[in-house]
């Protein structure tokens, strides 16, 4: 029988891959194609401001070094699960210890971005101020008219709708690439 210190780390262990494959990755590539898809469809754009490049940036970054850390997670996992493997709280116990540290920095890459897309600190890029002086000289020339007919501003639909939709979309993309490659519904029978 095994110590029941072992037995925790053993279930944290392998609870951890189960978490980090089928949620935390899951949601962490959903959050990024899903602001990407926000940010092209609302004034603020893409490339525009520097708070959107950062909160792009830190996002990419964050889910790039999640995706890389998943394998040690997943070494991990299959020590904990071989029951071969006797008295695991050695090598296991101080593995924890770190995975604590890599998510308490990932919070904190967390709550910086969502500072960056709460607060919005000001400043344009040179993108931005080219694509405002574009806009600007074309409202000033009369291009742009109300009323009906050719040049006449559309009627826009909510943001809310278009960030609605874009994330259902991006949703059941993931599902179905997930699903699609074997990763998704294994439990499934």
């Amino acid at each position: 029988m095994a110590a029941p210190e072992d037995q925790l780390l053993r279930g944290a262990w392998i609870s951890l891959e189960v978490i980090g494959w089928y949620v935390i990755i899951p949601l962490a590539l959903s959050a990024l194609f899903t602001g990407v898809g926000i940010a092209l469809s609302t004034p603020w754009g893409l490339f525009r401001h520097y708070w959107v490049l950062a909160s792009l940036l830190l996002t990419i970054v964050a889910t790039a070094v999640l995706l890389q850390h998943m394998s040690t997670v997943s070494s991990f996992a299959a020590i904990a699960a071989d029951p071969a493997i006797p008295a695991v709280a050695t090598i296991l116990g101080p593995a924890l210890r770190g995975e604590l540290l890599h998510a308490g920095v990932g919070l904190l890459i967390l709550i910086a971005i969502a500072a960056l897309n709460v607060f919005k600190p000001r400043g344009v890029t040179a993108y931005g101020r080219r694509v405002s002086q574009v806009v600007t000289d074309s409202r000033s020339s009369g291009a742009i008219r109300t009323g009906s007919g050719w040049g006449a501003m559309p009627r826009r639909t909510p943001r809310w709708v278009h960030a609605v939709w874009i994330h259902a979309a991006a949703l059941l993309l993931l599902f179905a690439v997930m699903h699609l490659t074997g990763g998704g519904l294994r439990l499934h029978n």
